[in-house]
């Protein structure tokens, strides 16, 4: 355990995903969707460590080869608790601040994670994010939170969807947990770039084999103007809801 480091980025992944089974193995450019996105993320500055978090489910053994190919630690825990996985990863490194990534965003760009977590940082919030007040495209989600705040969500959370999609309870509570939203100077949201449908995974593949060859490391921005430049490139996965999964869990919640 290494009570002095300041921050731990945990990848959460799995195989099972039921509108896109295998998504995080399915192949960009020749490696699996997970490998291409640590790499992506291995270049963030403000990342000490990161590990990716899967089930025990056997399953999920091939999610635990990709990171060891990666040369990444991977702990396994729950497969439908997926906040006491979080904290569980997150307790064996006992970090000051954990920064929550998801394996559908094989676009997503380290210098945005870290001004996120620059932004939690310097405001001393207990939970940070460009996920709750969206202005970003959907698949550049960072989250940040204090290791404290994880902990007292991990102890107290009881609805199903908090266990599920781990932060929403701190989130939730702003009169109890200071919170801050880290947003674009223009709404983008409505553009879609996380992978959770085949559609998803044909437009992740079409910006990929546009700009990776030139640029491994292409940012945010180079997506931008690759779709200016090509605007049919987002009508391949128009009109996908956002946050599908988690509206999902919320109705699931009310049915009892």
């Amino acid at each position: 355990m290494s009570p002095e480091m300041q921050t731990l980025a945990i990848l959460q992944a799995r195989m099972s995903s039921s509108r896109l089974p295998g998504k995080v193995g399915k192949e960009i450019l020749g490696k699996p969707m997970l490998a291409r996105q640590i790499e992506r993320l291995l270049h963030a500055r403000t990342i000490e460590k990161l590990v990716v978090a899967t089930s025990t489910n056997a399953e999920d053994d091939a999610v635990a080869a990709i990171a060891g190919d990666a040369g990444v630690e991977c702990y396994r825990g729950s497969l439908n608790d997926v906040l006491d996985r979080f904290y569980q990863c997150a307790l064996h490194h006992h970090p000051q601040w954990v920064i929550r990534l998801t394996g559908d965003c094989p676009l997503a760009d380290w210098r945005i994670i870290d001004a996120v977590t620059a932004f939690a940082i310097a405001g001393g919030y207990d939970y940070a994010s460009n996920a709750r007040e969206t202005s970003f495209p959907d698949g550049l989600d960072a989250e940040v939170v204090r290791f404290d705040a994880l902990e007292t969500a991990w102890r107290e959370a009881r609805l199903e969807s908090d266990r599920e999609h781990v932060l929403p309870f701190i989130h939730r509570q702003p009169d109890r947990f200071r919170t801050g939203d880290y947003k674009y100077h223009e709404d983008l949201s409505d553009m879609r770039w996380t992978v959770d449908e085949p559609a998803d995974l044909e437009f992740v593949r079409a910006v990929y084999a546009d700009l990776y060859p030139a640029n491994p490391d292409f940012g945010f921005e180079d997506i931008l103007r690759l779709i200016a430049r090509k605007p049919g490139l987002s009508s391949i996965n128009g009109g996908i809801p956002r946050n599908e999964g988690y509206l999902k869990s919320l109705l699931r919640d009310k049915q009892g």
